[in-house]
Formats: C-alpha cells, sequence, structure tokens
C-alpha cells in the first residue's frame, strides 16, 4: 500500500525514457511498492544503511533463504514484479540499476528460472526437525505466480478471480507490456509470460447493485440476469464507486442503445448492465496485453461470486469459452507444492502439466450460449470506444 516513492518512480521512468519504455523493459510501468523504488528511497535517505547492507532479498527469495541457511537467489517471475528485470532477457536491467543505487546488482545476486533447484536443506532443519539430508529447496516465489501454478492455467487460459477486487490471470506467449496491468515471467514455463489486471469494483460493486436494484437478495440478482437478454439490448454500463485501477475512472456511467448517456436504467436492465460491463472490460483490457481467446481456452473462475452460476454464465458468454471452478481456496499454497514437485521432477526439462496430470480436474460451471459470441463481438468494440470517451472527459482537455 505504499505510496512514498512517487519520486523515485518517475526518476526510474525518466532513466529509460518514460513509462511505456519502462513497461516494454520490466513488465510494469513504475510502481510505487515496487522493490527498485524502494529500494532507491533507502539509498537516497539513508546511503549509510544502504551502504552496510549485504544482500537484498524479496520475501519469497528470504523465506527460501530461511530453508538454504545460505542466500537464496530471487527467481525470474517474483523478480518480474520489481521493475529492474528484463523481463524478455531474463537478466537485471543495467539502466534501472543504475538509477535506483550503486552495485546494486551484487547485492541482488543473479535471477533464476523458477523451477531451478537452489540447492540442499539447511543441516539446522536436519538436525532440529528431522528433514531428509538430500532434500532439495526450489526457488521460492510470489503469490501471484504461484496462483497460476495453483490453478495449472495453461497456454490461453484465463483466471478470474471475483473477489473484494477482481483480480485476472493470463497466461501469454507474445506480451504486449502496456501502461496498465502487468506482465511477469511465466513461473512453470520460461519461454511464456503470465499478465495480472486488477480492478477495484469488484464483489463490493455487486453488492451495491444487489441492494439497490435486486432487493438486496441475489436470488432476485440471478432473476435479472435470467430475464434479459445477451447484450442488454445495446445498454452498456460502467460502475465504478472508487476510482478505478484499469482504466482510472471514477462514477457510474451508463449508455443507451444510441450511445447517449442516461441516468438511470429500469432494475433488471442495471443488473445486467453491470455484469456485462465488467466482464467486457475485463476482456478488452486483457486483449491490450496480448491475450487472445483460443479453441482451447479455459476461464478458472474463483473468489465468492464464482458461486452464482448466473453470473459465470455471463462470463463464459462474454469470453466466448467454458467456465470452470476449483474447490481449492488456497490457489497459491497449492501451487507452491505443485512447483516444488516440478523443480524435482526436472524443471525447464519437463513439462509443468505433465507434472501435475494426476491433480484433481476443475469442475465445469458454464458454457457459452448459442450466439454470444456474435452478439459480444459487436458490442466489445463499442463498449472500448464509450470507455475511451469517459476516460478522455474525466482527463479533461489537455493544457
Amino acid at each position: 500500500m505504499d505510496s512514498s516513492t512517487t519520486a523515485q518512480c518517475r526518476q526510474l521512468e525518466a532513466a529509460v525514457g518514460g513509462a511505456q519504455a519502462l513497461s516494454c523493459l520490466t513488465g510494469s510501468r513504475a510502481y510505487e511498492r515496487f522493490t527498485g523504488n524502494q529500494i532507491a528511497k533507502i539509498y537516497q535517505q539513508n546511503p549509510k544503511a544502504y551502504s552496510h547492507t549485504e544482500r537484498i532479498s524479496l520475501v519469497s527469495s528470504f523465506a527460501a533463504s530461511l530453508f538454504l541457511g545460505s542466500y537464496s537467489p530471487i527467481d525470474y517471475s517474483d523478480g518480474s514484479g520489481m521493475n529492474l528485470l528484463q523481463i524478455q532477457d531474463k537478466v537485471w536491467s543495467q539502466a534501472c540499476l543504475g538509477s535506483c543505487a550503486p552495485h546494486l546488482e551484487e547485492k541482488l545476486g543473479p535471477p533464476v528460472p523458477s523451477c531451478s533447484v537452489v540447492g540442499a536443506i539447511s543441516s539446522y532443519y536436519v538436525q532440529r526437525y528431522r528433514f531428509p539430508p538430500g532434500c532439495k529447496v526450489v526457488a521460492f516465489t510470489g503469490d501471484n505466480p504461484a496462483s497460476l501454478a495453483g490453478m495449472r492455467l495453461e497456454e490461453g487460459d484465463i483466471a478470474v478471480s471475483l473477489g473484494t477486487s477482481d483480480t485476472l490471470f493470463l497466461w501469454l506467449q507474445e506480451p504486449m507490456p502496456a501502461l496498465e496491468g502487468h506482465i511477469f515471467c511465466n513461473p512453470v514455463d520460461p519461454q511464456h509470460y503470465m499478465a495480472l489486471l486488477c480492478f477495484k469494483n469488484g464483489s463490493l460493486m455487486r453488492e451495491k447493485i444487489r441492494d439497490e436494484f435486486a432487493s438486496c437478495s441475489w436470488s432476485e440478482f440471478s432473476k435479472a440476469l435470467q430475464s434479459t437478454e445477451m447484450g442488454n439490448g445495446g445498454n452498456l454500463g460502467f460502475y465504478f464507486d472508487v476510482m478505478e485501477i484499469t482504466p482510472e475512472i471514477i462514477g457510474r456511467h451508463r449508455f443507451n442503445t444510441e450511445n447517449h448517456k442516461v441516468s438511470a436504467f429500469p432494475g433488471d436492465v442495471e443488473v445486467r448492465a453491470l455484469i456485462e460491463g465488467q466482464f467486457m472490460a475485463k476482456r478488452i483490457h486483457a486483449e491490450g496485453l496480448g491475450y487472445r481467446v483460443m479453441s482451447k481456452t479455459k476461464i478458472l473462475a474463483t473468489g465468492g461470486a464464482s458461486h452464482n452460476r448466473d453470473i459465470l454464465q455471463v462470463l463464459a458468454d462474454v469470453f466466448g469459452a467454458p467456465v470452470y471452478v476449483m474447490d481449492t481456496a488456497n490457489s497459491a499454497c497449492v501451487g507452491s507444492a505443485y512447483r516444488a514437485f516440478h523443480g524435482l521432477a526436472g524443471g525447464t526439462d519437463v513439462p509443468f502439466s505433465e507434472v501435475v496430470k494426476l491433480a484433481p480436474n476443475p469442475r465445469l460451471a458454464a458454457t457459452p450460449s448459442p450466439g454470444a459470441s456474435q452478439v459480444y463481438e459487436a458490442l466489445l468494440p463499442q463498449f472500448a470506444k464509450l470507455e475511451q470517451r469517459i476516460l478522455s472527459q474525466a482527463q479533461g482537455p489537455p493544457e
């Protein structure tokens, strides 16, 4: 949640030619919470502490170091969330390192593939906790990459976490880094990538519309989705009661079939406009990062709203792909176990899908309705134009 490093973010972007250039290099524009900018702040404000620092670890590599009894390297995937790693070449960016602090590369150590065996368990754990002396430690990673592994995403798949905020995990082969979202090195396939998009107005927004237009009842909310047609008769809505991340818009914006702004919709139309709008925005912004729906694409839904069959039906219709649900709530923990198994089985020499093929399969929850692809392929460009219109009006005329 730290936002105290804005000055360091601007310095880093300027050092490499701007926000988009930094995104192309490291997978994200400069973010205040990212490690490089945090290091730069410490170096600038407390250079003595920085000069006395022997090693800088991420939480993930530090935890691995405790098991190793020595410094563990940073893995490619969690290292992608630092504004320091060149995601294409998998090496530290000299320009970014130089912008943040001196001698930084030696303090970070070389990054490694996420499925690397980084060493054997420390003798401390063997003696005190009876770990087998031959126990191997596989590089640790962050919670989001571990979740991708836990949900066993494959190329073309998408995971949608429908919680307080909505989060998208994407498996990408050809990423297109942008000013929004994040591109990370893929934790289970070093040739591919994962993308992450976060939307603040998730379940809390759905609950507000339920309370206002569906008598505070999820049952009535579902009936509204069932009683309205796909595409909502051309009525489109954007619902952001708090400032959204993707895109940066606030307020409720409704447009009728003629693209004229209106103050309200009938209750049932309002409910469908919210859900369709949320999922169309997710698809548009995912495609902006290089995601494409493929014939084998599947959507994995988690989070509170994934229990609502009618919401999942809209998700399947908008993306034109089947939606599955998983029983596990702790996908990052499960993914960490899968990744350890993968590293032990041979890492990059063995496909991850082969290692986890006996794991329980997700359950099919919704398949696209007949005609859905035609409806939404026609609506998506219109929705994207309206979003740009709202965004440009919110930003006002250029100074």
